[in-house]
C-alpha cells in the first residue's frame, strides 16, 4: 500500500536510470516488505529481494529450491507494493524449464518489480555459496534466457533481465565456462551478466575484463569484499549485498529473546529505553499511522476524526501539524 506519490516512471526505467547515474549501484538485500521499508527509509535508491532471505523468512527453510514460484512472487509483489524505490528480485531457476520461465517473467513484471535474475542451476537449486550445485547444459541455459527476454519484450521492455551462472562453483565447473555462459546470456538478450562466486580478486578482474557487457556482482559468501571505488575501477554496474540485513535481524532477535528468557519481561523495558532517540524507535510513526490519519482527513467525513478525542495510545499527527 503506497501512501503518497507513485514512482514517476516505470520500475524498470527507474532502475536503468539508477544504473546509468550511480555506477556501481549498491543494492542491499531485503527479505520481506518490512525489511524493504527499513532500507528505503535509510536512503537506498533500490532494494534487492534475496531468495535466501525470502525462503528463510517465509518458510523457515534454507535456500535449497524449496520455495515455489507462487510463494516467491507473492513476497516480491508485497515488497514492491510497500516501497517507492525499484526492486530487483531473485527468481531462482525460473522454477522449471523455458516454458516455466515465461510464466515467471509474467508474474514478476505484473508484481511491479524492476527486474530479476535467473540462474542456470539444476533444480532443485541451492544457495550460490553452498557446495553441491549443478548446472544445466549450455543450450538449455541459453534457451531459458531467450525465453525470458522475449517475454519481457512483450510485456515491459524496460524490465531488467539479469542472467546468472553458477558454473564457476558448480560440480565440474570452471571460471572459463562461467565467462562463456555470461557472454552467451548477454547475446541471448540479458541486460547484465552475473557470475556467481568468484573466489578472489584475480577472478573478479577476469570477469570484468572478459564479460562483454555490464557486470552484476554479489558481494557475499566467498566473493571478495571491495570498496565502491574498487568496484568503479573494475567497471561493475550493480553490486548486491543480500545477506547482511537478514543476519542482523536474526542476531538482534535472538539476543533480545535470550535477554527476555534470562532476565524476565523487564528486559523489554530495558530494550525500549536503550533505543530511545533511534530514527526508527517510534514504530507507530514508521508504520505509517500519520499517513493513515492524513488520508482520513482527505477522504472521510469530518466527524470521523471524533474517534481520536479522549483516547489513549499513540496519537497520529494531523496533516497540518
Amino acid at each position: 500500500m503506497r501512501l503518497g506519490n507513485a514512482i514517476p516512471e516505470r520500475p524498470g526505467a527507474a532502475l536503468r536510470r539508477l544504473i546509468r547515474e550511480q555506477p556501481p549501484l549498491i543494492v542491499p538485500g531485503c527479505y520481506n516488505a518490512l525489511s524493504a521499508r527499513v532500507l528505503e527509509h535509510a536512503g537506498f535508491p533500490a532494494v534487492y529481494m534475496s531468495g535466501y532471505g525470502a525462503s528463510l523468512a517465509l518458510l523457515g527453510l534454507p535456500d535449497a529450491g524449496l520455495a515455489t514460484l507462487t510463494e516467491t512472487a507473492m513476497n516480491a509483489r508485497l515488497i514492491a507494493a510497500a516501497v517507492r524505490v525499484p526492486v530487483i528480485a531473485d527468481a531462482d531457476t525460473g522454477f522449471g524449464n523455458a516454458i516455466n520461465v515465461v510464466r515467471t517473467i509474467e508474474e514478476y513484471v505484473r508484481a511491479g518489480l524492476a527486474g530479476l535474475h535467473l540462474e542456470d542451476q539444476v533444480a532443485p537449486k541451492r544457495c550460490g555459496h553452498v557446495a553441491g550445485r549443478e548446472v544445466i547444459d549450455r543450450a538449455e541455459a541459453v534457451g531459458k534466457i531467450r525465453a525470458a527476454h522475449a517475454t519481457r519484450q512483450a510485456l515491459d521492455p524496460e524490465f531488467v533481465l539479469i542472467a546468472r551462472t553458477d558454473s564457476r562453483g558448480a560440480h565440474g565447473g570452471s571460471l572459463d565456462e562461467a565467462i562463456w555462459r555470461a557472454n552467451a546470456f548477454l547475446d541471448a538478450g540479458a541486460d547484465l551478466a552475473f557470475v556467481e562466486g568468484p573466489k578472489d580478486m584475480t577472478e573478479v578482474e577476469r570477469i570484468c575484463t572478459e564479460v562483454k557487457g555490464p557486470v552484476f556482482y554479489n558481494m557475499t559468501g566467498i566473493s571478495p569484499r571491495m570498496t565502491r571505488e574498487q568496484m568503479a575501477k573494475l567497471g561493475i554496474a550493480v553490486t548486491i549485498l543480500p545477506g547482511a540485513t537478514l543476519r542482523a535481524s536474526i542476531i538482534a532477535m535472538y539476543d533480545l529473546a535470550v535477554a527476555l528468557r534470562d532476565q524476565g519481561p523487564m528486559a523489554e523495558a530495558a530494550f525500549s529505553d536503550s533505543v530511545k532517540g533511534h530514527p526508527l524507535s517510534n514504530v507507530h510513526e514508521f508504520a505509517g499511522f500519520d499517513r493513515i490519519r492524513a488520508l482520513e482527513e482527505t477522504f472521510l467525513p469530518a466527524e470521523s476524526a471524533q474517534k481520536y478525542e479522549g483516547t489513549l495510545g499513540h496519537m497520529p499527527r494531523r496533516a497540518a501539524e
